[in-house]
């Protein structure tokens, strides 16, 4: 995270470090590791982040107010395009376009990818570019694969400048539909072999009493 720290520890974060006792860690943290290049994607970067269902994404626009999106999809919708890429069709939604307006003038992004049920988040800085979809039929095909439904006004192409994986100190689990349909099908399972099993022995007393 060393392009991470460099962009996020600003003389003003430093100083709150060194006024809480933690400039040690910010120090170490900045001379340890590449140089000012991008943070490239991993495996395990890209594994987690093509996982996701939804994100977080903030922009600032020019009067510097920060705005933050939540972008959300099938896992795979936004899409690990090389080592230092991201992409994803930005399909029509409240028609605000403010995450549009703000990169039209700024194109720094943070993201926020959360894993709630295994309590893990990463952060990533980065560049980007909003794209027509005629202009890049290729890559449009490509986020097709896995694009959200709705009607695709256009495609945005993230160049990952610095990344970050966070504790998990303070996250409280959080489960999707098919994440607990997944927890629970053992736990199905079992009921229903009990209920059959019941059903059995409710016949089989049903015979015995039956019987002269």
């Amino acid at each position: 995270m060393t392009r991470f720290a460099r962009i996020a520890y600003t003389e003003a974060v430093l100083r709150a470090q060194e006024e809480n006792g933690s400039a040690a860690v910010g120090l170490r943290t900045l001379l340890h590791g590449g140089g000012d290049g991008p943070d490239p994607l991993g495996p395990d970067e890209a594994a987690f982040i093509t996982a996701r269902d939804g994100f977080y994404m903030a922009t600032v626009g020019e009067t510097g107010w920060p705005y933050m999106q939540y972008r959300g999809g099938p896992p795979g919708f936004l899409r690990v395009v090389d080592r230092h890429t991201l992409a994803f069709a930005d399909v029509r939604g409240n028609r605000q376009y403010i995450t549009v307006g703000n990169l039209s003038g700024n194109d720094r992004v943070a993201l926020f990818f959360m894993d709630y049920a295994h309590r893990t988040r990463l952060k990533v800085y980065g560049h980007a570019s909003v794209r027509g979809v005629e202009e890049e039929p290729a890559l449009a095909a490509l986020l097709a694969e896995q694009g959200t439904d709705g009607r695709v006004e256009r495609l945005v192409v993230i160049k990952v400048e610095g990344m970050n994986w966070n504790c998990p100190q303070h996250i409280t689990p959080r489960y999707t539909e098919q994440e607990l349909g997944e927890a629970l099908a053992p736990v199905r399972e079992h009921i229903l072999r009990l209920e059959e099993e019941n059903e059995r022995l409710r016949a089989l007393l049903a015979d015995r009493e039956n019987t002269p």
